[in-house]
C-alpha cells in the first residue's frame, strides 16, 4: 500500500493555487433513511442525500487577495489535491459556500487564517 507525505498536498480556489496553505481537511456524509416494514425482524436503510463540508488553513497573509476574498457568506470554486498536482494524482473539487473565517493568534506562532465552508451541490471525485 503506498501511502502520501501531507507535504505533497495542493489546493486550489478560482482556479488559482492558494499560496500558505498548512492543511485541509474535507468530510463527505451520505443520509440514510429507514424503511424498514412493522413485519421486518431486522432493521433496514436505504441510500439518502449526500452533502461534504471542509476546513482550509493557511498562515495569515494579509496581502494575499486570494485569501481575503474567503469570508464568511462568500462562494467559492475549489479543488483539494491530497497527494499533488501531478497526473494521475486524486482531487475534489466542488463549489461551497464559506462558513466562518477565523484569524488565530498565539504567542510564538505564525499567525494563521481557517476557513470553513459548506458544499453546495456534488463533489466531484477524479484526478489530475
Amino acid at each position: 500500500m503506498a501511502t502520501t507525505h501531507g507535504k505533497s498536498g495542493v489546493v486550489t480556489v478560482g482556479g488559482t493555487e492558494m499560496g500558505e496553505v498548512t492543511s485541509f481537511t474535507l468530510e463527505t456524509t451520505g443520509d440514510v433513511v429507514e424503511d424498514t416494514a412493522l413485519t421486518d425482524s431486522a432493521k433496514s436503510f436505504i441510500t439518502g442525500r449526500t452533502s461534504f463540508s471542509g476546513t482550509i488553513e493557511m498562515h495569515y497573509d494579509k496581502a494575499d487577495s486570494q485569501q481575503a476574498s474567503l469570508t464568511a457568506g462568500s462562494s467559492i470554486s475549489f479543488v483539494l489535491l491530497p497527494e499533488g498536482n501531478t497526473t494521475g494524482d486524486e482531487s475534489y473539487s466542488g463549489t461551497g459556500v464559506v462558513t466562518g473565517m477565523s484569524v488565530n493568534n498565539s504567542m510564538d506562532a505564525v499567525v494563521s487564517r481557517t476557513v470553513t465552508f459548506q458544499g453546495t451541490g456534488a463533489l466531484t471525485v477524479g484526478t489530475v
